[in-house]
């Protein structure tokens, strides 16, 4: 190979490697725009995403397994004060005939009347939304946990409720450029506390809770 044919392909080579790193950089995913930094969250008035906003719960059934459902379309409202963590409040609207589950079955047996009359065994055909709106927030120190204290009205009856709840992420929400916060968290209830006592004890009278929650900060703010 002469000397020239050598330049001319190491020439070649290079514009090649050139060509590859430039597709790479465009090829390169996009990163991902929330964080997992309290410090990062501002002040003011959140609105819960309906559409990333949920609630599980989980009973056991005969002993033999677990068996869970969620409940979506969640809406509320979120007060974040970072200065005064325990000044902030939550407030929330769960409609419970949205409920999802795996077998229309079992739908329709948490939401179906009353046979003659009597009481329906868990929700009946037209249930009122549920609610949750906290007493107390403590959070923990670097504000990456909270506990959080409030009444739950479910079926009708109000209870105190304790939730554990954990901060998932912040940042600007790609597609409506509305900073945004997320919160991951459980609890436990007993239904018949709320007067949904059916089957007793061979389904479970715990319930356990699980919400996975992203609120919004609307532009005025």
């Amino acid at each position: 190979m002469t000397k020239t044919t050598w330049i001319a392909a190491i020439g070649a080579a290079t514009l090649g490697l050139s060509a590859l790193t430039t597709l790479g950089a465009q090829d390169a995913p996009p990163e991902v725009p929330g964080v997992v930094d309290p410090s990062k969250i501002t002040r003011g008035a959140y609105v819960a995403d309906p559409a990333h906003s949920m609630v599980q719960w989980r009973v056991n059934h005969f002993g033999f397994n677990d068996y869970f459902g969620i409940f979506g379309d969640v809406e509320g409202t979120l007060q974040l004060d970072p200065a005064n963590p325990a000044q902030s409040s939550v407030d929330v609207t769960i409609p419970v005939a949205s409920v999802t589950v795996a077998s229309e079955d079992l739908r329709e047996h948490l939401l179906r009347p009353a046979k003659d009359g009597g009481t329906p065994d868990f929700f009946g055909p037209e249930p009122t939304p549920a609610r949750f709106v906290s007493k107390s927030v403590q959070v923990s120190p670097g504000g990456m946990t909270a506990d959080i204290v409030g009444d739950l009205t479910l079926n009708g009856v109000t209870r105190e409720v304790a939730l554990y709840a954990r901060f998932t992420g912040t940042g600007p929400n790609p597609m409506t450029k509305a900073e945004t916060v997320g919160f991951e968290g459980r609890g436990v209830i007993k239904r018949s506390d709320f007067g949904i006592a059916f089957g007793i004890p061979v389904i479970s009278d715990d319930v356990e809770l699980e919400f996975s929650a992203a609120f919004e900060k609307p532009a005025a703010e």
